[in-house]
């Protein structure tokens, strides 16, 4: 081998070992600045969980939001899709990253006995009074948004472009990211070329980060049936139609399309929520009513399952000889969201820059436990698509999780080790913002 070749190979192994400590040197300036910052976050996080608001209503969380990011030099962006709003910052020419943090609480009676644990009541959409808390990590989610509008402020010299941080209404209840894309949200902010989100996830150990190349969560559909009958007197049933028993049958008959007309190797689910009917025990009604959630990992289940469902509640009718003015009324909630998939590229490019920054100690696999949804792919699911990557963090201590002592989402014992979370949350997320925003 000449010298010449000897020369070239060690110019470029030095230049690799150069970069490679510069790269490593940013990591550790990071990862100290996120620790440096915490105690503002973990005070502010304190205060979201203490103060949640239901779908559609967070205004206090929203107005929240907005402060901090304004004090932080954003521009915002308010009332779009009624709470939500955008924060921007502009850093010279380059790409534009839109960030995504959902606000809302969810109707559940806390009882984690922390001692900034929500006693809030509000007053929902429907006019009924019901407690609130932040029982599936919004509130997490809020602040690690602040956390990265804070980072990337303060290291405006590594990256050019728009970064646009987007606080969203409604994810619990569906619809929030619908409503701020029909209230012209990109004709008001601009279109991103990049969106991400996050979500912190019970089920991993506590600050782990996990997320895929394709799909993430499956859908999911809300289908009210109003089960219609004939009402009488309970002791007189042949001369009525008993909505409660055809409503039974219509029940025991839904899980026939998942077991028999899904392949047994694709994921499908029919849940009946809810079954109202009747007023007393002697009194057969004139109408039942059955809620289902249904959920799906490929359109094409989804399809299946919403197109079935309607023709076994109508047919498991017709048995019951309902005649056709009385046959169900099936309707499907506007608001479903269709399944959440990564942009395989982005999300390559996203796990590269974060392991390259973060020690491998810091990521688990990603698996699917359940088909739990979220409403974020109707913000990227446009014309044409915006490529997109959604990440997880883990929320539980890891002693918690091999003992069994700890609670899943939506649970009124539900709870984080907020720090951990959300200090991995802020520096993966700005790791992901300042390689995409070159």
């Amino acid at each position: 081998m000449s010298w010449k070749y000897v020369c070239v190979f060690a110019c470029a192994s030095l230049l690799t070992t150069l970069y490679a400590a510069a790269e490593s040197s940013a990591s550790s300036t990071l990862n100290k600045a996120v620790a440096a910052d915490y105690n503002y976050l973990d005070k502010l996080y304190k205060h979201f969980h203490a103060n949640p608001e239901l779908s559609m209503q967070e205004f206090e969380t929203s107005d929240r939001l907005a402060k901090e990011l304004k004090s932080l030099g954003y521009t915002l962006t308010r009332d779009i899709g009624k709470t939500g709003l955008v924060a921007t910052l502009k850093n010279g020419k380059g790409p534009t990253l839109m960030i995504r943090a959902d606000m809302d609480a969810l109707p559940v009676l806390e009882k984690t006995g922390l001692p900034y644990a929500s006693t809030k009541k509000q007053i929902n959409l429907e006019g009924i009074e019901m407690p609130v808390m932040h029982a599936c990590g919004h509130d997490m989610h809020v602040t690690s948004l602040v956390g990265v509008a804070r980072q990337m402020a303060a290291m405006k010299d590594q990256w050019r472009g728009t970064l646009q941080l987007l606080g969203q209404p409604a994810e619990e209840a569906l619809g929030g990211a619908k409503a701020m894309v029909r209230d012209n949200l990109y004709e008001r902010v601009g279109r991103p070329d990049y969106s991400m989100a996050m979500h912190v996830i019970a089920k991993y150990p506590a600050g782990k980060i996990a997320f895929s190349d394709g799909l993430m969560y499956s859908s999911a559909d809300t289908i009210r049936i109003i089960v219609r009958g004939v009402a009488t007197h309970g002791a007189s049933p042949h001369l009525g139609k008993d909505p409660v028993l055809i409503g039974s049958q219509i029940v025991v008959a839904l899980q026939s399309i998942v077991t028999r007309e899904v392949s047994p190797i694709e994921p499908a689910l029919i849940t009946v929520g809810a079954f109202r009917a009747g007023t007393a025990p002697n009194v057969i009604a004139d109408s039942a009513q059955l809620d289902i959630t249904v959920r799906a990992n490929t359109e094409q289940t989804r399809a299946l399952l919403l197109d079935s469902i309607k023709r076994v509640a109508i047919q498991t009718a017709r048995t019951a000889g309902v005649p056709e003015h009385l046959l169900p009324i099936v309707g499907i909630a506007p608001d479903g969201a269709p399944t959440t998939t990564n942009t395989a590229e982005l999300a390559q490019r996203v796990r590269a820059a974060m392991k390259a920054a973060m020690p491998a100690s810091a990521f688990v696999e990603w698996y699917q436990s359940d088909m739990g949804a979220e409403d974020f792919p109707d913000l990227v699911n446009i014309d044409p698509p915006i490529p997109s990557v959604y990440i997880e963090v883990g929320g539980t201590p890891a002693e918690k999780l091999k003992s069994g002592e700890w609670a899943d989402h939506h649970s009124p014992l539900f709870q984080i080790d907020h720090e951990s979370s959300i200090k991995a949350a802020v520096e993966a997320m700005t790791v992901a913002a300042i390689d995409l925003l070159q």
